[in-house]
C-alpha cells in the first residue's frame, strides 16, 4: 500500500517544526559548542530529504510545487 503523499509533507513540516523548536534562543556559538543539538537537527534534515525524495517519486507535480525541493535531497539517506 503506497502512503499517502500529503503524509510525506506532513513529515516535512514537522521536522521543520522540530528543528526551530531545537534552536530557539539559540545562537550560533551556542548552537557551535552543542553537539546533542546539532545531531538532532541534522537528524531532522535527513528526514526532511527523505520525505521529499520519496514525495517526488510519488507524485513528482506535487514535489515540484515546493520551491527548491530538490536542493534539500542530498540530505536524503537514501
Amino acid at each position: 500500500m503506497q502512503r499517502d503523499p500529503r503524509a510525506f509533507l506532513w513529515d516535512v513540516r514537522e521536522s521543520a517544526l522540530a528543528i526551530q523548536g531545537f534552536i530557539a534562543g539559540m545562537g550560533s556559538d551556542a548552537y557551535a559548542a552543542n553537539d546533542l543539538v546539532q545531531a538532532g537537527v541534522e537528524r531532522k534534515f535527513e528526514i526532511i530529504g527523505e520525505a521529499l525524495n520519496q514525495l517526488a517519486k510519488l507524485d513528482a507535480p506535487l514535489a515540484a510545487r515546493i520551491p527548491e525541493c530538490r536542493r534539500l535531497w542530498p540530505f536524503a539517506t537514501s
